[in-house]
Order: structure tokens, then C-alpha cells, then sequence
């Protein structure tokens, strides 16, 4: 097929709207539902990213995207207790790629609310299965297995959209984008990230072997991530990504909010919160958001926190939430970009980071140095700029 119709393109208003190639046939087919535009943009920059991770970690890949950006990367690491609680796990049965999957919406629970899923591997029972609990537009996958099909044809009602991608399609080299009713082209960012781009580093400390895994995922991610933009990763799974921003430091900022929540949804203060059993997961999510002090706090005002809990559940202080941060460590960071300023090691830090990732370049690559040997960070530069749009 060279052409689909498509439901409308970035809002109702914009119609018709369409996909189409020119030579060949598209290469994904639709399985069930109906696309719409921003669910392909989804679709496709989120299975070049996954593809990408396999590629390069040999490890089961999964992402959660959301508005052309991901939410969470991770690779199909085995779940640890805690993790599978506040990932809201109830199978021992897990899969490498269902732990991919829950690893890579857990990072950031609020913004995967809706998200588009996407698998290096075959979608089987027991992802579908989990996804099948999660508010979710669709998934992308190379196949699935008869039983994930049609657990996930249920879904929304049957138009739960499925996309099975050509695992071996290549895109042409030249790239091209139309904007205003003028055509931009440009060759294709098909650059490999590999260990090899982390072996300048020109700090004091150096970075192990066990960190560089960690620090090509948070490279890879940042590839098909919106500009500017800065990835937190720990134990092969983005935990914070900072995307779109402006300023390189409030993008660090955004991340390391993320990665802190990440940590806090941890704290015993959080796993304990008597909840009551008829709460619903975003509505759970929303309140653990307000409870660590993401939001103002209103939850925990008045009478509403009878909403969410049995009882009202002490306040998480800020020294008690500070104190939990502290404990975070072996964090890995990557920026699309140099950071141009010392402040940004500074906010990492904060978050537990020991590891960076970054191109260097900046004409204060010296004060970014010298902040990451303050803190004994060990920092590569990759020589590689990731800017994405």
C-alpha cells in the first residue's frame, strides 16, 4: 500500500490529511483502528528509537511517546519488588519485553496518560496484557503473537489502533519536510551512537563499563526527543526527560523534577499511602504527583484527599522528601547539545548523577569540566549533536 487516508491531521480542522511514499509501499500495515497524524509521527520516531536501543544494547527495547517526544525508553530489564509496585505489577510472569515496556512507561507515569507503545520485539500476551490496564492510543511492533492480538483489539472498545512495522525497511537516505509551502531536505540523521562516543572523557573521574550502557540509552533517546532536550537514566531506563525547551538548564531542571519524583514514588512514605481500593490508576498517579510536592498540595486541603485515601496520610516534608533524594545515586545524563554552563552539572548533581553524556563545544567546556571534577562526575564529550525537530 503507497497511500492511507488518514483520520485528520494535527487537530479535526486540519482535513483531509494523508501519508504516503512514493516508491515502494508504506512500511507499517494497520492491524486495527484508524491513525491519525500525530499517532504515526508517534509511531514512527518511537520505532527507529526502540530499534535503535536493541541495536546497540542487544536488550529487548520499549518507549512510551507522547506529542512526537518520549516519555520513557527502557531495555527489558527484570523489575525489582519495589518497582513492580509502583508500576502497578501484579504478573511474575514478566517477559524481557513486557519489562521493557513497564520500565519505559513507568519513568513518568503522568506523562505516559495516553501515549503511543512501542516494541524492538514481538508484542506477546503478557505486554498486551499490561497494557490492557493502561490508557494507551496504540502500539507499534515488528509482530504478535495470536493471544496479544486480540487482547489488544479489546481495547477502547475495539479501536485501540495496532501498527506492525517492516522490520527491515530502510528509509531513503534524503529526507525531506514542507513547511509554510516551502520544502526543506536534508540527509537523513542516521549516525550510530556507540561506546565509541564516550571514549573522550577529560574529567577526573572516568566512567565504567556498567555506566556506558546506560549513557547510550539516554543518547539514543534524546535522538528522537524534541530539541532542547536533556535524559536522566538509571539501571537501563530513562527515569526524567527534560524535551522542547528553550533554555539547556531548564531542560535539566524538567528532567531532574522527573527523576526526583521517579526516586520519591520510592520513599516509604509513598508505598504506604493508604489508598482505597476502588482508585482508578491516573487518578492513584495524580495524587502520588501532588503528595511528593509536584503540584501545590490542594489534594491533602479540606476534605477532597477522601477522594484517593482511607485516611488522611501524613505530610511528606520537604526535609523528609530532601533526605530521600540524597540516597539517589549512579545516575546517567545525557543533553542533545553542550551545556554551555556549569549550572547544569549543578541541578544533576542534585539529582544523583555520576555520569555524563554530552558534545562539548561550548567556549566554557572548561567551567563544565571543572564543576563535574567538583563532584567527582565523570563526563564524556561525544562530539555528537542530537537536535531533533
Amino acid at each position: 500500500m503507497k497511500e492511507l487516508q488518514l483520520k485528520y491531521g494535527c487537530n479535526p480542522n486540519q482535513k483531509p490529511a494523508r501519508v504516503f511514499v512514493n516508491e515502494g509501499d508504506l512500511p507499517f500495515e494497520v492491524l486495527n483502528g484508524r491513525p491519525g497524524y500525530i499517532n504515526l509521527l508517534d509511531a514512527l520516531n518511537s520505532w527507529q528509537l526502540v530499534s535503535e536501543l536493541k541495536e546497540a544494547t542487544n536488550l529487548p527495547s520499549a518507549a512510551s511517546f507522547k506529542h512526537v517526544s518520549p516519555a520513557g525508553a527502557a531495555v527489558g530489564l527484570p523489575l525489582s519488588d519495589t518497582l513492580k509496585k509502583i508500576y502497578f505489577v501484579n504478573d511474575d510472569n514478566l517477559s524481557p519485553i513486557a519489562n521493557a515496556y513497564i520500565r519505559a512507561r513507568g519513568a513518568d507515569r503522568m506523562s505516559s496518560y495516553g501515549d503511543f507503545a512501542a516494541l524492538s520485539d514481538e508484542c506477546d500476551a503478557a505486554t498486551a496484557n499490561y497494557l490492557k490496564h493502561e490508557v494507551s492510543d496504540g502500539i507499534i511492533a515488528p509482530s504478535y503473537s495470536e493471544e496479544a492480538l486480540e487482547i489488544l483489539k479489546s481495547k477502547r472498545k475495539g479501536s485501540y489502533l495496532i501498527l506492525k512495522i517492516n522490520p527491515n525497511y530502510k528509509p531513503p537516505a534524503i529526507e525531506h519536510k514542507e513547511l509554510f509551502g516551502v520544502t526543506f531536505e536534508q540527509q537523513r540523521n542516521d549516525i550510530k551512537i556507540t561506546a565509541d562516543c564516550l571514549n573522550d572523557v577529560p574529567t577526573t573521574a572516568k566512567i565504567p563499563d556498567e555506566a556506558k550502557r546506560d549513557l547510550l540509552i539516554a543518547l539514543i533517546t534524546l535522538k528522537y526527543t524534541q530539541s532542547n532536550s536533556v535524559c536522566y537514566v538509571k539501571d537501563g531506563q530513562a527515569i526524567g526527560i527534560g524535551a522542547g525547551q528553550q533554555s539547556r538548564v531548564h531542560c535539566t531542571r524538567l528532567a531532574g523534577n522527573k527523576a526526583d519524583i521517579w526516586w520519591l514514588r520510592q520513599s516509604p512514605q509513598v508505598l504506604n499511602l493508604p489508598f482505597r481500593e476502588d482508585i482508578k490508576r491516573p487518578d492513584r498517579d495524580n495524587a502520588i504527583d501532588v503528595y511528593v510536592g509536584n503540584e501545590s498540595g490542594d489534594l491533602l486541603d479540606g476534605d477532597d484527599w477522601q477522594r484517593v485515601f482511607k485516611f488522611k496520610p501524613e505530610k511528606f516534608t520537604d526535609e523528609a522528601k530532601f533526605k530521600w533524594i540524597t540516597n539517589l545515586s549512579g545516575v546517567a545524563l545525557g543533553s542533545d547539545a553542550f551545556f554551555p554552563f556549569g549550572d547544569n552539572i549543578e541541578r544533576a548533581h542534585k539529582s544523583g548523577v555520576e555520569y555524563v553524556a554530552q558534545s562539548g563545544g561550548s567556549i566554557r567546556d572548561d567551567n563544565v569540566i571543572e564543576t563535574c571534577d567538583k563532584y567527582n562526575i565523570a563526563m564524556a564529550m561525544t562530539h555528537i549533536r542530537l537536535f531533533h525537530h
